[in-house]
């Protein structure tokens, strides 16, 4: 089968934007959105998540992995996990909880509430993005969207193990901007109908969940892990050039030659902030593009060993069961028997200097 591939770009040179690395992975971890259901609070209320309904309706969509997210329209709210002092939201700030957890929204600090009740299409059985209505008081008001994340968590997914345990804010009210139309943009559709709303309200709690995610890195400065590594000079330059050409015979040595330092630095630097040396990072990585393929496009293994830079499907075999503890044959039949619809993805750069 032949597929038309653009070329890799080359690793820039110092002080040149790098390939983008973060929508590399967004990409190939199928990160998708839903936003399932706003809530019209009047003081006092509160609400406990995440909403089992909606999670398991995620579920059913085929991912491993669910994160609630809630952004607030208007007026506060106060938002933590169970067990952790809350903190205060306030409109245009988006809260995401990437491990899942237990969680309270509440109108001040202290009042419990039982999780919403989610309404569900009669056909689909898929939850409706309804406004569900809470408190009976004359207090405060305040509208709070609230949506979920899926993506996949194995064989390797260095974002999300990236990201803290408990929970990342963005502060959309302080710095104004993409957040502010985001959610803007997302009440109004919860107040439409017709062709597109679903697909529109997906986009649009991906685009949420990006911006807070940039605000994160920003306001964050990690110390260690993959968003430090990312951000890091050195480590940041050989990521970019890992992801952009994952099929390249890479070694240490030309690794290192590639981003202009020594294979002493580069393996120290490399390994102090994301823990692992970088050929054991691109065998993980190659493994996760390896899953992406094998569920989503109709190419054979010997195909997706060949642009993944294995020399044969063998080769590609060994190290798949190594790292995901199953064959690539069996993973695929496991994951077509769970997505009976298969979508072909955008070829990988084919492997050079082969």
């Amino acid at each position: 089968m032949t597929v038309e591939t653009e070329l890799p770009s080359p690793v820039p040179a110092p002080g040149h934007p790098a390939p983008d690395v973060l929508s590399d992975v967004l990409r190939a971890i199928r990160l998708t959105g839903a936003v399932f259901f706003s809530v019209d609070a009047v003081a006092p209320w509160a609400f406990e998540g995440p909403a089992q309904t909606a999670v398991e309706s995620f579920l059913r969509m085929g991912v491993d992995h669910v994160v609630p997210f809630h952004a607030i329209a208007s007026g506060s709210a106060w938002a933590g996990l169970l067990g952790e002092e809350p903190v205060l939201l306030q409109a245009g700030d988006v809260i995401v909880l990437p491990q899942s957890g237990r969680h309270l929204l509440s109108s001040e600090p202290g009042r419990t509430g039982g999780p919403v009740e989610i309404q569900l299409d009669r056909t689909s059985r898929t939850p409706l993005p309804l406004p569900i209505r809470l408190g009976a008081a004359s207090g405060a008001g305040c509208e709070v969207i609230c949506g979920f994340l899926g993506c996949e968590v194995g064989p390797f997914n260095p974002l999300f193990n990236a990201l803290p345990r408990r929970m990342l804010v963005a502060r959309g009210a302080e710095q104004g901007g993409a957040l502010a139309r985001f959610i803007e943009l997302t009440r109004e559709q919860l107040t439409r109908s017709g062709p597109g709303r679903e697909a529109i309200l997906a986009r649009l709690a991906e685009l949420m969940f990006l911006e807070a995610l940039r605000r994160f890195i920003e306001a964050s400065p990690m110390e260690m892990g993959w968003l430090a590594g990312m951000s890091d000079e050195l480590v940041g330059r050989s990521l970019a050039a890992l992801h952009s050409r994952p099929g390249h015979a890479w070694t240490l040595d030309g690794l290192a030659r590639e981003v202009a330092t020594s294979r002493s630095v580069l393996a120290e630097r490399f390994a102090a902030l994301l823990g692992m040396p970088p050929m054991q990072y691109l065998a993980r990585w190659r493994m996760q593009l390896a899953t992406d393929l094998l569920g989503r496009s109709k190419s054979s293994i010997g195909e997706i060993a060949q642009r993944l830079g294995y020399g044969s499907e063998a080769a590609l075999s060994r190290a798949f069961k190594r790292i995901v503890g199953v064959s690539p044959a069996h993973w695929r039949q496991g994951r077509r028997r769970e997505e009976p619809a298969l979508t072909v993805v955008e070829p990988l750069p084919e492997p050079t200097d082969r």
